[in-house]
């Protein structure tokens, strides 16, 4: 017997629909390319993105077809989101950090037919678009006509405005209702050891994920709130936000390309903002200008950090200069992305200071909806004692079954695992520990060493600004760990300073055999530390030194 419940598809449009409806005042708050603010609303945006579908009908874009977006984080994007998925096709954000092969692969790849660009990347576009003559149509610059750049494309691919194309249109449009499996968005990963890869997820995968970041335990986000997302609309739908936030009603504060530590304080401290989410690096720069600048965060309650390991340092400045609660996070391109997230339990919520931050330190529990495990090289399941380290496996309904052009199942083993490609423990009550990728670890003398804990060991110094831990090669124990280190502006890093910090923190054996300092680490297209670029450039240094 089934239940007697209505049975309504999870659709992406049911969140704008509802923040319309329910939260239509709330706020979206841009500061544009050119540098204005722009103010909206949620019914506004709903309005706008039925008239959008329009305007992509009348570009012929058809039921399935990729529309791509080379955008930062503002409303006009955001309308994009709702407006191309709500009518079947595939909303494909593409992060222009990527190098232009990379983008001209994966545009070809997912053969977009249109593409959305902010007008600052006119430049790269131009450089682009003959490559990507094949599938795409025209270029939408997302500005106004009197904004609108100059620049030369293919014959037979069109040069159009964005605001121009809006006017001509109409909202007569109503949202439609059909499978909830429908494939919403395309994100592909950022290529590092190898080609990118594209993660298709759909309308229920992408809905059911909004729920669980908003939960009490993970974002929490609340009518109340506003929300400032850092990590970028083209880097994982910055992380659910733009559907998680309208689902709470929360106001959404766009920062577009303004992304420096000045510019967020002012943008923070003007409209409010009361949580955001983004990388260390960021905070960092933001941490950085506040001590500078003598400045404070006045409604900044909480920061969300993810992308990589949050060094203890960053978590106990906020906390303690400014009064900010740092949560940490986890997850990945193909888990659309969260899977964890760190909060107290009942039986830690009193835990002294200095065993909440070591708590803190990891990446958290597992959302609801998200399975997770770690296993040995054999596939054996090792146990949550919080000193056993493995290989971590997820499996859940937004976890990637496989990836764009695939079958589904590929990417999972023979039991529906997804191998995430990260080392990690998992203790007791749960938490999870990302020790390392498996492609970063170190292997010394057979045991595995941690290259995150010795990096958040190194940046918790006083003079360093940014660290990197990578395996050089040894005659003895065949790897061991090689520190590399950007000192802080107008300082000096001493190496035997650096490296006595390590005792008692870790292992003797564990403590870096040598550090080299260095103008700057590299970066990948999300802001990560390019570690294969360090490991070919120094995976000899201890030989060479040695001999």
């Amino acid at each position: 017997m089934l239940g007697l419940m209505q049975d309504q598809p999870l659709m992406i449009t049911s969140i704008i629909r509802h923040a319309a409806r329910h939260h239509g005042g709330a706020e979206v708050v841009s500061k544009t390319v050119e540098g204005a603010i722009h103010r909206t609303t949620y019914a506004e945006v709903e309005r706008r993105s039925r008239r959008l579908v329009r305007v992509l009908q009348r570009l012929g874009v058809a039921t399935g077809e990729r529309v791509a977006t080379l955008a930062w984080n503002g409303f006009r994007h955001l309308e994009l989101y709702y407006a191309v998925s709500g009518m079947q096709a595939i909303c494909h954000t593409i992060n222009p950090r990527l190098s232009p092969d990379d983008i001209a692969y994966i545009v070809n790849d997912a053969q977009d037919v249109v593409i959305f660009a902010d007008t600052s990347f006119a430049g790269l576009l131009a450089g682009v678009a003959p490559r990507v003559r094949a599938s795409v149509r025209a270029v939408v610059f997302m500005t106004e006509p009197a904004h609108m750049p100059d620049i030369a494309l293919p014959e037979g691919m069109d040069l159009l405005c964005y605001e121009d194309l809006m006017a001509a249109a109409d909202e007569d449009y109503a949202w439609p209702v059909f499978d909830e499996r429908v494939a919403a968005s395309l994100c592909y990963t950022s290529g590092t050891t190898g080609k990118p890869k594209g993660v298709l997820y759909s309308h229920r995968s992408t809905l059911l994920h909004a729920l669980a970041v908003n939960m009490p335990d993970v974002l929490a986000m609340r009518a109340v709130d506003r929300m400032l997302p850092v990590v970028p609309m083209f880097h994982v739908n910055a992380w659910g936000t733009p559907y998680a936030a309208p689902m709470a009603g929360a106001s959404l504060v766009m920062p577009g390309r303004h992304l420096d530590g000045a510019s967020l304080r002012e943008l923070m401290n003007a409209e409010r903002v009361t949580i955001s989410a983004g990388v260390p690096t960021v905070w960092l720069g933001l941490l950085q200008h506040l001590r500078a600048s003598g400045t404070r965060l006045e409604t900044v309650e909480r920061l969300v950090i993810g992308g990589s390991a949050c060094p203890r340092m960053l978590m106990e400045a906020f906390h303690d200069e400014y009064g900010v609660r740092v949560d940490h996070a986890w997850g990945m391109t193909e888990l659309s992305p969260v899977g964890t997230f760190n909060r107290p339990k009942a039986g830690n919520a009193d835990l002294g200071r200095a065993d909440m931050f070591r708590l803190h330190e990891k990446q958290g529990r597992a959302l609801f909806g998200v399975d997770m495990r770690i296993v040995d090289d054999a596939g054996h399941e090792l146990p949550w004692d919080g000193s056993a380290s493995g290989h971590l496996q997820v499996k859940g309904p937004w976890v990637c079954s496989a990836y764009y052009g695939g079958t589904p199942g590929d990417a999972l083993d023979a039991e529906g695992w997804f191998t995430t490609g990260d080392v990690a423990t998992i203790d007791a009550d749960g938490y999870m520990e990302i020790t390392d990728r498996s492609k970063d670890v170190i292997k010394s003398g057979g045991e595995w060493i941690s290259s995150i804990q010795l990096e958040n060991i190194a940046v918790s110094h006083p003079a360093v600004a940014e660290a990197a831990i990578v395996a050089a090669r040894h005659p003895k124990w065949d790897e061991r760990p090689l520190l590399i280190v950007v000192a802080k502006q107008d300082q000096t890093i001493d190496k035997d300073e650096l490296l006595a910090i390590y005792r008692g923190k870790v292992a003797d054996w564990w403590r870096p055999d040598d550090v080299v300092v260095v103008e700057e680490l590299p970066h990948t297209a999300t802001g990560k530390v390019h570690k294969l670029t360090l490991r070919d450039r120094f995976r000899d240094y201890l030989v060479s030194k040695a001999g």
